[in-house]
């Protein structure tokens, strides 16, 4: 026995019913155990789950004389796993089996450094095999759950112009709360992730809750129940992008063998991670710009069109004029129309260069600025004209010139929007009495508002027409005037045919008509599929800018025509897909809602009052 006392391995001797009679000073100090703990008793030191794999270890003991180099997994006193090789060999008294001596290996630092030497190659192998972020991060964490054995591992994000921390990606042994992490973010000033991206420190937390930093509030949202974890910081240089957490470790706690793989393999994937995200980036951007240059394109085609429909009437009925002219009339009328054919040519001159654009010819800029002062010399000519022989004809041409060109500035008024939008609608119904569509007005009793009534008024014109237009006969309008919390608040909804996805991303920013340029087609104001300018959300923009109340808009594609190609019948009963009035009305439909600051509140920091 003195002998085995000195060996650096640990060893233990058996009797034949397996039980302890020795064991030496590097067993004590690898597993724990002193030998009045054990003698007389088996060790305990097989895992639950591994129980499997123990018995057939003690069979081969049991049958064969020698076993050598057996590889399993066994337990400290305090819960550690431990990777070991074992050897035994049986011993004899007397020519007689007495009992069995058995060596074991410690391999656990070899066995962790080949997994983790492996986990690297692969997530490293795995940078090029996958095409987006999220699957990248997926199997990142995938990866480190496996490797680190634990109930879950998460990429954590920072988003800097938020201030918030998100989980990009979050592989869990509950595979519902993992869904939950990804929806959920937290100020970046919270949680062990906050302290990490506060001190640049990785933290190791063997028990939660007992733990100043960690954040409950994250688990409760999740439905989760976090009881130890590891968070190390993702380094990209000089800055920190995000952390890596592993949480739940199935034996034991975590340990600095822990923190140097996880860090190993945050340094790995932090590049990788941030070009990806640079990536995406680039590619929404690029979708965008897309976005941007069809929405042109849509607005330079039904420009276009604007210009060339009118132009063209006028000119036939400018031609039809001139020869009811009679020839001795006075030779002014001849002057008046060569200057409205002159001009009208300018405009149809201008619709051709939009075409030329659209074709990508050489637009000529000299021909441009020609039109400009040309219509300017025009527009004196027919002021002097209108007041030849009078001796005050300077100050009126000043009055003239002040009234088409300048300034405008509306007066703000108290009013009360529920009577004022009332008024408005008995004036409106009457715009759109051929249409089939029926108008419900739910008007409560709300304070006044201060905006000038010539704005308001243009607002709920276009509000309610735009809801006319896009709704088949047979469909409903909702208007409706309500206490907010900060204020009034008009609703215009609609359950007709709604917007795409894209169209609601610009259709505040320009002339914008949701309508594609070959369906468009110049209708009555108020006719369903009417084609407007596509300015009055645009406008409505401009004016909540100026008189401060919030424009939101909600709406939802018609789920029988998703694409902005396809087109509605314009009448419920005429429609293939809808069975009744309900159906339309479920299928798709858009809400605007104006939110107004009571007349006499104080503006909200950063605003000026209405004035």
């Amino acid at each position: 026995m003195a002998l085995l006392d000195f060996l650096p391995d640990p060893v233990f001797v058996l009797h034949l019913d397996g039980t302890v009679s020795y064991v030496n000073p590097a067993f004590v100090h690898v597993f724990g155990w002193l030998l009045d703990d054990l003698r007389g008793r088996r060790i305990p030191f097989v895992p639950v789950d591994l129980e499997t794999g123990a018995h057939e270890v003690t069979r081969r003991l049991l049958d064969e004389n020698v076993v050598h180099g057996v590889e399993t997994k066994v337990l400290t006193r305090d819960g550690r796993a431990l990777d070991i090789l074992l050897s035994s060999a049986v011993f004899y008294e007397k020519n007689e089996p007495s009992g069995r001596v058995a060596i074991l290996r410690d391999i656990t630092r070899e066995k962790r450094v080949d997994r983790t030497n492996q986990a690297l190659f692969r997530i490293a192998k795995a940078l090029q095999e996958f095409q987006t972020l999220d699957e990248l991060l997926d199997f990142t964490t995938q990866e480190i759950q496996n490797l680190m054995e634990v109930g879950g591992a998460a990429v954590i994000l920072v988003d800097k112009e938020k201030n918030e921390f998100f989980f990009r990606a979050a592989t869990y042994d509950d595979t519902e709360a993992g869904k939950k992490f990804r929806e959920i973010r937290f100020p970046i000033d919270k949680g062990t992730a906050g302290y990490v991206y506060r001190t640049g420190n990785p933290i190791i937390v063997p028990d939660t809750s007992t733990n100043p930093y960690f954040f409950k509030k994250v688990d409760e949202k999740a439905g989760y129940n976090t009881r130890n974890m590891l968070v190390v910081p993702m380094w990209l240089q000089d800055r920190m992008i995000g952390v890596l957490c592993a949480v739940n470790k199935d034996r034991g706690a975590f340990n600095q063998d822990d923190l140097k793989l996880l860090s190993a393999v945050a340094g790995t994937v932090a590049l990788p991670i941030e070009n990806a995200r640079i990536n995406e980036e680039l590619k929404r951007s690029y979708e965008e710009v897309k976005s941007l240059n069809r929405a042109k394109d849509r607005v330079i085609h039904h420009l276009s069109h604007e210009l060339k429909t009118p132009v063209s009437v006028l000119s036939a009925s400018l031609g039809l004029l001139s020869k009811r002219i009679p020839a001795q009339q006075d030779s002014s009328w001849h002057r008046i129309m060569a200057r409205a054919r002159r001009n009208l040519d300018r405009i149809l001159e201008m619709q051709y260069e939009i075409e030329d654009i659209l074709r990508e010819r050489d637009y000529r800029t000299h021909g441009l600025i020609s039109v400009l002062l040309d219509a300017c010399a025009d527009e004196l000519e027919a002021i002097v004209s209108e007041n030849l022989g009078e001796d005050e004809a300077i100050p009126k041409i000043r009055r003239r010139l002040e009234e088409v060109f300048g300034p405008r500035e509306s007066r703000a008024q108290e009013i009360f929007l529920d009577r004022f939008v009332e008024k408005r609608l008995q004036h409106l119904k009457g715009l759109f009495a051929h249409r089939r569509c029926r108008l419900v007005t739910q008007l409560g009793d709300v304070p006044a508002v201060r905006i000038p009534p010539d704005v308001l008024s243009k607002i709920v014109e276009g509000l309610i027409r735009n809801a006319v237009e896009n709704t088949p006969d047979g469909g409903c309008i909702n208007v409706s005037v309500r206490r907010g919390i900060d204020g009034p608040e008009l609703e215009v909804r609609d359950f007709g045919v709604g917007i795409t996805d894209e169209n609601q991303r610009l259709i505040f920013e320009s002339n914008l008509t949701t309508k594609e340029p070959l369906q468009y087609a110049s209708k009555k104001p108020y006719d369903f599929g009417a084609g407007g300018k596509g300015f009055d959300l645009l406008r409505m923009k401009i004016f909540s800018e100026r008189y401060h109340f919030n424009i939101q808009m909600t709406s939802r594609r018609c789920r029988y025509m998703p694409n902005n190609e396809d087109a509605c019948p314009g009448t419920i009963s005429n429609c293939v897909h809808c069975r009744s009035d309900e159906d339309c009305f479920e299928s798709g439909g858009t809400s605007v809602l104006l939110r107004f600051a009571a007349a006499g509140a104080d503006p909200k920091p950063g605003m000026l009052p209405v004035v």
